[in-house]
């Protein structure tokens, strides 16, 4: 189902209350809750012809994908957070699917790891797998559960405005930053020695994109916490959460608009004033949140000779974009339950040093994959049958470094050549050839196979480099103070992935933080509660 209507079919009034750049679940958060508790009509403008971002689905006939949600955590107590700010962004329309108790399998050098729902179930599932490191896993749980004890603080300082976060002095940012300034294999060496453990712990690195030397124990540890309860898949797929989401704006004399793309943000008297389409054509309004990216806004949407930005483009060069990636979507010509296919993630390493194996594989894409994470979205989603009665959903992805595709970055999408043909089947082959070896019953029933590549990812998501996670998760990131939702240009605010954190529940934070700081109301407290 299309949601909102191409910019070219449609004829949009001039002047908005608001106007919002990027449908990521970022951007729309932003407007339904500008519509929500503000009263604004607001303005949304897709330069993609899918709305969503990365939670948008993708379709073949008799198949669907997603893109870029696979699964979420915090959904099974009605009273957590994240479910409030779900539900309260969605109507409550969204209905939420439990996941197996191994939600994630882990598979290191042919051995198996099992990651169960329920703190103390994970807990002991470690001590079981070893038991003579009974006291270190104690210590990182204990460490997991501090970071995430202070990082409410952190956040709250990117909504509230400058004078005040400056008259803290910093103290809402320090007792967080004691753990997001280290790296995860930072903290992991100070609680351990054993490089097996350490690996199985940060097995999830996928789900940030960058292994321990790299990412923040921060980020990292929110990621583990999240998840301690289980995993839960949206019913009906990803797309249902756009689908919740786009009436709510435009119920309130709001606009979703596809095919939609900004070419800059018009500046007028130091403030935001509207945007200019890539046609001519300008939208105005006094309030403009962008979800496409801190990069993409600062460098590319805005005039370069706005001093004020000085600061903040300096500080934004200095931090790295996260990893790029592959994605395989194949299509079975069989059930789940026929293949015995249950909807647990399967997570595959070649040995147990992630670092070793991410700097192998990005010096020689010949080297064993780094990482092959194996989603089954059909058999996440009890709605999935009566759509495509008989098939089946996979996907399989690895993380990529962008050089290699960089020399295809201005190419036109299905005309890239030979060569980057090239490179696309031998990487599909490679990582069909991975889900094959877990799990051999599907080879027999692959009916559709297809790949996207970084250059995929640039194209539709508009990220520089294919990045999926916007800026990198790295302890920089975490001690930059100048980088939120509030901007240096007034009636300008950031919104999704950069402006509070990753991944889907991060950027839908994103959107609550902006939509805090552009109306002046702690909307945190009155979504999350």
């Amino acid at each position: 189902m299309a949601l909102g209507a191409p910019y070219k079919q449609a004829n949009p009034a001039d002047k908005w209350d608001g106007i919002v750049i990027g449908s990521g679940i970022g951007g729309l958060t932003a407007a339904v809750l500008l519509a929500r508790h503000g009263g604004q009509r607001v303005l949304v403008l897709e330069r993609h012809y899918e709305s969503g971002g990365f939670t948008h689905t993708f379709r073949r006939p008799g198949y669907q994908w997603d893109v870029g949600l696979h699964y979420v955590g915090q959904m099974g107590d009605l009273r957590s957070p994240e479910r409030r700010a779900f539900d309260n962004v969605t109507g409550g329309t969204v209905a939420w699917q439990p996941m197996p108790a191994v939600y994630d399998r882990v598979i290191i050098d042919g051995q198996r790891f099992d990651f169960v729902s329920g703190a103390e179930k994970f807990r002991e599932s470690l001590r079981q797998a070893f038991p003579s490191d009974t006291a270190a896993i104690d210590r990182y749980l204990a460490a997991v559960h501090a970071a995430n004890r202070w990082s409410g603080l952190y956040f709250a300082e990117k909504a509230v405005p400058a004078p005040i976060a400056s008259l803290a002095g910093g103290l809402m940012r320090a007792p967080y930053l004691r753990w997001a300034r280290r790296t995860t294999r930072e903290v992991l060496t100070g609680i351990t020695h054993n490089r097996e453990l350490i690996g199985v712990l940060t097995a999830q690195w996928g789900d940030y994109g960058l292994p321990p030397a790299q990412s923040s124990f921060g980020m990292h540890a929110t990621i583990v916490e999240h998840y301690l309860s289980g995993a839960f898949y949206p019913v009906g797929g990803a797309g249902s959460i756009a689908a919740a989401m786009v009436p709510l704006i435009e119920n309130a004399g709001g606009r979703v608009l596809t095919s939609a793309e900004v070419a800059g943000i018009v500046i007028e008297g130091g403030r935001a004033a509207g945007v200019r389409m890539s046609d001519g054509r300008q939208f105005r309004a006094p309030l403009i949140i962008s979800d496409a990216g801190a990069a993409n806004t600062f460098e590319r949407l805005l005039p370069p000779d706005l001093h004020e930005l000085d600061s903040l483009r300096a500080t934004l060069r200095t931090l790295a974009p996260s990893t790029a990636h592959a994605n395989l979507y194949l299509g079975l010509s069989e059930t789940d339950a026929a293949l015995g296919l249950t909807g647990a993630n399967l997570w595959v390493y070649p040995s147990f040093d992630h670092d070793a194996n991410v700097e192998r594989f990005a010096h020689d894409l010949s080297a064993p994959l780094p990482v092959v994470y194996i989603s089954f979205p059909s058999a996440k989603d009890p709605d999935f049958q009566r759509r495509y009665p008989g098939h089946s959903t996979m996907e399989a992805i690895t993380m990529l470094p962008w050089q290699p595709f960089a020399a295809w970055a201005e190419t036109r999408w299905k005309r890239r050549g030979d060569d980057y043909a090239s490179l696309k089947e031998s990487l599909a082959a490679r990582l069909r050839v991975a889900v094959e070896r877990q799990i051999p019953a599907v080879a027999p029933h692959i009916a559709h196979a297809e790949l996207s590549t970084p250059v995929t990812t640039r194209h539709f998501m508009n990220y520089r480099e294919g990045e999926i996670y916007g800026i990198a998760a790295t302890p920089r990131r975490y001690l930059t103070r100048n980088l939120g939702a509030r901007t240096p240009i007034r009636g300008l605010y950031l919104t999704g992935q950069d402006a509070v954190g990753l991944g889907v529940v991060g950027a839908l934070f994103g959107g609550v933080v902006s939509a805090s700081a552009a109306l002046g109301k702690n909307l945190v407290s009155k979504v999350t509660q």
